[in-house]
């Protein structure tokens, strides 16, 4: 077996749902998802959506060269249907091994309208989750126009320079699916949380989305953990996506005590941090 191309995406947590105002904003954490291009067929079973496909079908509308045999090999930390961008991670990372094999040297602007098509193809967004795809490639986060292409897309940029630490509590399967009307009656709180991000106030902006994606799935369950979480010491806490997956941002030395919120729901947990390169240079 031969390796034709390799690509690597991260995973994310939401600072602000799309579905509010038409404006999305992410941010990736140290989260990794691998993608192999080889020379032969290989069964996986991290593709649940047939997003290979789909980049496949787009990668060929573009003109780009396909070996005449391939398959993915996919590793993957990223939890898959949690709200935690995993779409938006193997999409990017499929399109940078095919990108890797075929010499096509594509830009971030062109992975990522690529990576948002085929995400859309596949049915697995909503939004088109161009926000999701930003932070999937490049450090810290984004407010994006979830309605332009990836050049005009960027309205503000910014890292969180803070040492945080991010919990990601695991609490299975999505049971319902998203209700589109239901964010449109929660306006005034993404439009919150969307002037909290103009003025900077990310992690204050993330708390407030989270509440709001929690009002509109009717999920009494995550405004409890995030505010026992924020009662603990945690700086914000919210549900990543659409759910249902909780963040939670704290300090080193809260970790214990909000993992200890966490283990008495019974959730996993998932420790890791925000991929910021200006922390620590």
């Amino acid at each position: 077996m031969k390796v034709l191309g390799k690509g690597e995406a991260r995973g994310g947590v939401s600072i602000l749902h799309a579905l509010g105002t038409g404006k999305g904003c992410s941010i990736g954490v140290n989260l990794l998802t691998r993608v192999e291009l080889i020379d032969k067929k290989y069964e996986n079973s991290q593709d649940e959506h047939n997003l290979l496909n789909s980049v496949i079908e787009c990668w060929k509308e573009e003109g780009f060269p396909i070996p005449k045999e391939y398959g993915w090999k996919i590793s993957s930390e990223i939890p898959i249907g949690q709200g935690l961008k995993s779409s938006s991670a193997l999409a990017c990372a499929a399109i940078k091994s095919l990108d890797s094999a075929s010499w096509t040297k594509l830009n971030n602007f062109e992975i990522i309208d690529l990576a948002v098509k085929a995400q859309k193809k596949s049915r697995c967004t909503i939004t088109g989750s161009i926000d999701d795809s930003w932070s999937s490639i490049t450090e810290g986060w984004k407010l994006i126009d979830s309605t332009k292409m990836a050049s005009e897309s960027i309205i503000s940029e910014g890292h969180i320079e803070e040492p945080l630490s991010v919990l990601i509590a695991i609490r299975g399967s999505r049971i319902s699916k998203i209700d589109i009307p239901s964010f449109e009656g929660y306006q005034t709180l993404f439009s919150r949380a969307l002037q909290l991000i103009k003025k900077g106030d990310i992690l204050e902006a993330l708390t407030t989305n989270g509440i709001g994606v929690a009002a509109a799935n009717n999920d009494d369950e995550a405004i409890k953990i995030c505010n026992l979480a924020i009662a603990s010491g945690a700086v914000a806490a919210g549900i990543s996506g659409s759910g249902p997956a909780i963040s939670i941002i704290c300090y080193e030395n809260e970790i214990e005590i909000i993992s200890e919120i966490i283990n008495r729901f019974q959730m996993g947990l998932i420790r890791t941090t925000f991929h910021n390169v200006t922390i620590g240079e």
